[in-house]
């Protein structure tokens, strides 16, 4: 049975969370990764972006090869949707690389290649919400404004023993503004950063190491005798479960290629002919006259739901009149195409 969760009790704030979180991050936190120790907006916007929902040692090799092909936002805005796709295959959550294509052609565009310098403005732009637009404004402007990504929520509803439930709206904009009034005179830069690293590195999910928090000793949640029943989120993520079957077809090391559409999962990107069920591929396939090769099932873990896709490949010796629509693809041209990882691991 859960513990029960204890009502969140107004009291007055730890304000010394601030000051001693500062003093922590410079001596104990991240310093060194290649996004730090620099106010260009634009590379602190990229980070921000890929760091959503990725680990950082994922995002440290895509980080470096990105900004070698787009050096600057302008460069980015220049690019089609289809280069910076490619770019990003492998990373996931592709509606990401479709809002920083958007987000650099505004700053282009609206800003003449120069990033607002306010978390407010910095908000308006594509695929910006309230913490990348803080982060960005702290980190690069110094803007005196607080952040609430995954992290920082887990962080500061320890730390004040907030109760309320992360799946209410209501209760999500309080913790907004107790995070804001946690806010240090100075040091936000610092501050803020530091709450990523505590966030990442200590205060974890399901084994906070409560003995290394600098703030331990202000933690409610821990006063409490167990600091993981926080953040509260009653509403649990339904997962379903899709099955699909793709065909592959080859000829003369041409792999067809259909581009899926631009919305739902993979929008955009380059895959194979799909179906329904076997069935539909089945008679797709019957008038190619060719034997097809059954390929090793794939299951493919996405948020909301397990995909499971078969595969059957067939080489053609010429191009029969029923064959489906799309784009032959020479083999040594496939990494220009935006590919999703478990196709690219497929057939690359």
């Amino acid at each position: 049975m859960p513990k029960e969760v204890k009502p969140q009790v107004e009291a007055s704030l730890p304000l010394e969370f601030g000051p001693l979180l500062v003093v922590w991050q410079r001596s104990h936190g991240r310093n060194a990764l290649p996004w730090q120790n620099t106010r260009d907006p634009y590379r602190v916007w990229l980070s921000e972006i890929m760091l959503q929902q990725t680990q950082v040692t994922t995002v440290l090799g895509y980080y470096s090869r990105f900004l070698e092909r787009f050096p600057t936002v302008v460069d980015l805005a220049a690019a089609s949707l289809d280069e910076v796709l490619a770019m990003w295959q492998g990373l996931g959550y592709y509606s990401r690389a479709r809002n920083l294509h958007a987000c650099a052609r505004a700053v282009a565009e609206r800003y003449r290649g120069e990033f607002p310098r306010s978390a407010a403005e910095l908000e308006t732009l594509p695929g910006i919400g309230r913490s990348t637009a803080a982060a960005i404004a702290a980190f690069c402007f110094g803007e005196r404004v607080a952040i609430l990504d995954g992290n920082v929520k887990r962080v500061l509803t320890r730390l004040l023993a907030f109760g309320g439930d992360m799946a209410s709206s209501a209760e999500e904009k309080k913790l907004w503004a107790l995070a804001t009034a946690l806010l240090p005179d100075k040091g936000i830069e610092a501050y803020t950063q530091g709450l990523m690293d505590l966030g990442a590195t200590v205060c974890t999910a399901r084994s906070p190491q409560c003995l290394l928090c600098p703030v331990s000793d202000l933690c409610r949640g821990r006063a409490q005798g167990d600091p993981t029943v926080f953040p509260v989120k009653t509403k649990k993520l339904k997962r379903s479960r899709r099955e699909n079957w793709w065909l592959w077809l080859e000829r003369e090391g041409r792999v067809l290629l259909q581009q899926r559409p631009q919305t739902g999962v993979w929008a955009g990107l380059w895959s194979l002919p799909m179906y329904e069920d076997e069935s539909a591929l089945m008679s797709a396939a019957g008038t190619l006259g060719a034997e097809l090769e059954t390929m090793p099932r794939i299951e493919h873990a996405l948020t909301h739901f397990d995909w499971v896709l078969h595969t059957r490949r067939a080489e053609l010796a010429a191009l029969p009149a029923g064959a489906p629509d799309g784009e032959w693809v020479a083999r040594e041209r496939l990494a220009e195409y935006a590919l999703p990882a478990p196709l690219k691991k497929l057939i690359t």
